[in-house]
């Protein structure tokens, strides 16, 4: 059935303190959402932002980030007073700022909160104490990486030793209290959005931070040394965003480890993901095929190996668990043949981008079993993207829409309404290009570091609310 959605961050909703949250405003979002006939809300991931604030470089796969919290539903249970607002009409976020902002509130919302029956259920997953303990670890140790920290402290995932983090017993259970309150408030309003209608699709990266309990509690899965650092480091070569290529850091899986563990990392990653998000989207599919293999001491990615991983095996062992998991596959970029392969043979939706597939020639997507956007998170906006072709292709753009009767006054709204019509399963477009805002809107630049990447946030729905028209008669033309 083919489906129309709307890529919209959390971090990025209005609200009144400073960043988006699981709040009403979200509330209000997916309602507003659901006028628009749209079935889909795609979101980043929703773990602990590591360096440079990247959902690609969290502290865990499967904790949430504290700045999710909403405080007007910890005030509604009674477990703060009134909260004062912060930075409420910014149109950026301010992490550290808002993380200093909202620790106050959560400090005295722990102080009040009694352990219930949900409570108790949700701390017995392993991981919940593992990753309180490192978090906890990680303050106590200046939030440096936990192959810097004292030997001690480094060993405990391996030791055990009660005496090494005696001294945090208070701020474990404050943590474990804090992933609590994500995982209820994240399911409330994820409950809330399947009841109207809507899927939420979210978003899982291949790797995972070398800064992350999931490489700190499972370094017989990464291609480590002695001391826990990495021996080599993902990326990719040079491309469309940068002639040096693109180098992550993320540290390197051992396959052949991964292998005789039956995969588990994986499998036990994924199927927590099934339970957070209707449909899962796996970014830079392509490594299940062939990754980017960079030595460690190398300072861009243009040296590096392309190797083959174990995707046919890992899939059947997740099909033969989780048969029904419900996965799509970034497959954007440069790529071999076989990945396209991979893909199709599990039937994978794969992604298009009309920035890279709609030139001077106009040649449309006549693939079904796919999600086209206008752009996703790592592209410029519509706007801005426009703006930035010559001159002579913005006149065949224009033509080509005049010709095809594609006359809507902005181009955004023509390039939506395109990709709309498209034979694409899903169509998805991102709130920037709704908005028809220019660059300054930009989710991310791959290839760079820190702000503004990540910062874009809105400030109130009201322009969201004047295109609701717009986008409902798109998903009635193109019969979505």
């Amino acid at each position: 059935m083919r489906q129309a959605g709307l890529l919209m961050p959390i971090q990025s909703m209005p609200n009144r303190f400073g960043i988006g949250d699981f709040g009403p405003e979200s509330y209000k979002f997916v309602d507003l959402l659901k006028k628009t006939g749209m079935k889909i809300w795609q979101i980043l991931p929703l773990n602990p932002l590591g360096y440079g604030n990247s959902p690609y470089q969290p502290y865990s796969s499967k904790a949430m980030d504290e700045c999710y919290i909403s405080l007007e539903l910890l005030e509604k249970e009674g477990l703060i007073q009134s909260a004062e607002s912060f930075r409420k009409d910014e149109k950026t976020v301010d992490y550290e700022g808002v993380r200093v902002y909202k620790q106050t509130y959560l400090k005295e919302a722990f102080g009040n909160f009694k352990e219930d029956e949900g409570y108790k259920a949700f701390v017995q997953q392993s991981w919940v104490y593992t990753y309180a303990v490192f978090l906890t670890l990680k303050k106590a140790n200046g939030m440096k990486c936990w192959n810097e920290w004292p030997e001690a402290c480094k060993q405990w995932i391996h030791t055990r030793d009660e005496a090494v983090i005696a001294e945090y017993s208070e701020q474990i259970r404050y943590e474990m209290f804090v992933q609590y309150t994500l995982y209820r408030q994240w399911k409330k309003l994820k409950a809330y959005a399947n009841k109207k209608g809507i899927q939420v699709l979210g978003d899982v990266p291949f790797y995972v931070g070398i800064d992350s309990e999931d490489v700190w509690s499972s370094q017989q899965s990464f291609l480590l040394d002695d001391d826990g650092r990495p021996t080599f480091i993902a990326g990719v070569p040079p491309d469309y965003f940068s002639e040096v290529g693109q180098r992550w850091g993320n540290p390197i899986y051992d396959w052949s480890a991964l292998r005789n563990q039956n995969f588990e990392f994986w499998m036990d990653r994924l199927a927590y993901s099934a339970e957070l998000f209707d449909i899962i989207r796996i970014d830079h599919f392509r490594a299940f095929d062939t990754y980017w293999k960079i030595p460690a001491s190398c300072p861009t990615a243009i040296d590096g190996v392309w190797m083959e991983a174990p995707g046919y095996e890992l899939f059947e062992e997740l099909f033969e668990r989780y048969p029904d998991i419900n996965i799509v596959a970034e497959d954007l970029g440069e790529l071999r043949p076989e990945v396209i392969i991979l893909r199709d043979y599990y039937k994978f939706k794969g992604m298009r981008v009309i920035q890279f597939s709609f030139n001077s020639k106009f040649m449309p997507e006549d693939a079904e079993n796919l999600i086209i956007y206008t752009g996703t998170h790592d592209n410029q906006t519509i706007r801005g993207w426009v703006s930035e072709q010559p001159e002579k292709e913005k006149v065949k753009i224009r033509k080509y829409f005049k010709k095809n009767n594609y006359r809507y006054p902005l181009l955004s709204e023509n390039f939506i309404a395109y990709a709309m019509d498209s034979k694409a399963e899903y169509a998805i477009v991102p709130m920037c290009d709704v908005l028809n805002l220019t660059a300054a809107a930009r989710l991310n630049t791959p290839g760079t570091v820190g702000y503004p990447n990540w910062a874009w946030r809105m400030t109130g729905f009201g322009k969201f609310e004047d295109k609701i028209s717009f986008l409902k008669k798109c998903v009635r033309n193109s019969k979505r």
